[in-house]
């Protein structure tokens, strides 16, 4: 196969074989951006969920919306510490029943910088709920609980703000309201999807007992955070979760509205079919896009062997075989289709790359847009395919073009 001579060609009529080759390089173009775009979408959507237990749901009060037992709807109600103990006797099927305390609207002073905080009263066992990104330092342990330390976990943004210069702070104090708190660690977790008292970077997480304490908030709770056991599905246990804390508290069972329970399997669910509905529009928009540029070689090719009639005539007539001349035709389309797809592969990488440096923060990339390997040599061998089916039809064609005919149509 002469390759000089298939350049030739396709370089013959420069104008037509760019107009051509333009529809490949779109095609692949936004084939590889959109894979790449969403894969770093999705890469960023988990990352608001990165560390949360995908088996959990969150318990919490709010007004009664029916009448029972003589007390009107409307009424306000608020849990407290013994629903714990009740939620851990009555459903062995969970693993973890974690009590919590929101303070919000805070102010977190050491040494002359300030910065806004929320407040978070837990015990260690949220961090089997919200894992947390340790930087420097650890996490609540049982004994901060039992010997009721002030002692308290900082979010990135808050450690950002009150110590400019870096460096490890754990042994430091801070000061929220009049209570100092020692800090033992910094989490640096960057999840804000699900926020339970606000951001993940502007929380300051101290021992429940301790807030109790400060706050007088005797044994309520504002919250409670539950995990399933392995194998267990949450949804079969929220309506014994309601129950559970409704009767304690003299509120309808089946009132939805008074005891909220928010699956959070429920929200994952949803984001698995969000992604792969994108995950499929991405292909079947870049697929469509890639096939309508390989049409468009395959009509050029028709018309260029149309134009090269006389020529492949006299390719016949000097002893040519079919299989060279059909050779010659699908070597120029999947020519033409490789190297115009290779730039649109080339573009988009670059753009991808661009996309990434955007969402690069302390030197650390927020997502990866970049596509991998295996479907870098994926959209190679697609294309690859796509030049053969492109020229399959023109070849053919070609192919069938006898001399004789080819003299005659020249005269």
């Amino acid at each position: 196969m002469n390759y000089k001579e298939i350049l030739d060609t396709l370089s013959r009529n420069k104008s037509r074989s760019l107009l051509t080759g333009f529809g490949v390089f779109w095609g692949v173009f936004m084939l590889i951006l959109l894979i790449g775009g969403a894969g770093g979408l999705k890469s960023l959507l988990r990352q608001n969920f990165a560390g949360f237990a995908t088996n959990s749901a969150m318990v919490w009060a709010q007004p009664t919306s029916k009448a029972y037992h003589g007390l009107p709807k409307g009424r306000r109600w608020s849990m407290d510490y013994r629903d714990v103990g009740r939620l851990e006797r009555q459903l062995p099927e969970l693993e973890r029943v974690v009590p919590l305390l929101m303070v919000g609207g805070k102010t977190a002073v050491a040494g002359d910088r300030s910065t806004s905080c929320n407040t978070t009263g837990a015990t260690p066992g949220y961090a089997g709920i919200c894992a947390p990104m340790m930087r420097y330092g650890r996490y609540l342990n049982p004994m901060d609980m039992n010997m009721g330390r002030k002692v308290c976990v900082i979010g990135k943004r808050v450690y950002n703000e009150l110590f400019p210069g870096g460096g490890d702070p754990c042994g430091r104090s801070l000061r929220i309201d009049s209570i100092y708190y020692e800090i033992v660690g910094v989490d640096y977790r960057t999840g804000n999807a699900i926020s339970l008292g606000g951001r993940a970077d502007e929380a300051v997480v101290v021992p429940l007992a301790v807030v109790q304490r400060a706050y007088n908030r005797g044994d309520g709770v504002d919250m409670i955070a539950v995990t399933a056991r392995p194998g267990v599905v949450m949804s079969d246990l929220t309506d014994r979760i309601r129950a559970t804390v409704a009767r304690a508290h003299t509120v309808d069972p089946a009132d939805e509205q008074g005891v909220m329970v928010f699956n959070t399997e429920v929200l994952f669910a949803m984001l698995d079919n969000l992604f792969g509905g994108v995950s499929f529009l991405t292909w079947l928009v870049g697929i469509g896009t890639l096939l309508a540029g390989a049409i468009g070689v395959s009509n050029i090719m028709m018309v260029t062997v149309r134009e090269r009639t006389a020529e492949i005539g006299i390719r016949r007539a000097i002893g040519a075989t079919p299989r060279m001349i059909m050779g010659q035709i699908m070597a120029e389309s999947m020519t033409l289709t490789a190297v115009a797809g290779m730039a649109g592969i080339m573009l988009a990488v670059a753009v991808l790359q661009m996309l990434e440096l955007a969402n690069t923060t302390d030197g650390v990339a927020a997502a990866s847009f970049q596509v991998d390997f295996g479907t870098a040599v994926g959209a190679a061998a697609l294309l690859a395919v796509l030049g053969m089916m492109a020229g399959l039809a023109p070849a053919w064609r070609a192919m069938k073009v006898k001399p004789v005919d080819a003299m005659r149509e020249q005269g």
